[in-house]
């Protein structure tokens, strides 16, 4: 149930957003261990006037392909589970499609099951809670 959304500079072609939105939901699956088809992701593209991402944050560096994933979940896993996320995810995209590390920008966002509604106005993870 992880909503997935991920922010990236404008002009990338439809094959590297649907890369880098399997590389996370690979890793929402793999690492998170959520169910196969657990899959709401959101991408957005931005102008250079739309996103700003300081370039040397934390002596890291930043080119002009850095973008920012957002991550909506249930409350629960631990630090190190976490860390194996955002690892996963930058060493899968490096791979992948050659984007740098550094230009991965992970933020986590925790909530609980009776946050969410699937459709119908209905909490459906409070009327009947996933195993």
């Amino acid at each position: 149930m992880p909503l997935v959304r991920i922010d990236v500079p404008a002009g990338k072609s439809a094959e590297t957003k649907q890369a880098i939105s399997d590389v996370v939901y690979d890793a929402i699956v793999t690492v998170l261990k959520a169910p196969a088809g657990d899959r709401f992701h959101v991408i957005t593209e931005h102008q250079p006037e739309t996103l700003f991402i300081d370039r040397h944050f934390l002596g890291i560096e930043r080119t002009a392909d850095a973008l920012m994933i957002q991550v909506t979940l249930r409350q629960g896993r631990t630090r190190e589970t976490k860390e194996a996320f955002f690892k996963f995810i930058a060493d899968g995209l490096h791979e992948r499609i050659g984007i740098s590390k550094g230009d991965v920008i992970i933020n986590l966002v925790e909530d609980n099951l009776e946050d969410w509604s699937f459709g119908n106005g209905e909490a459906q993870y409070v009327l009947k809670p996933p195993d």
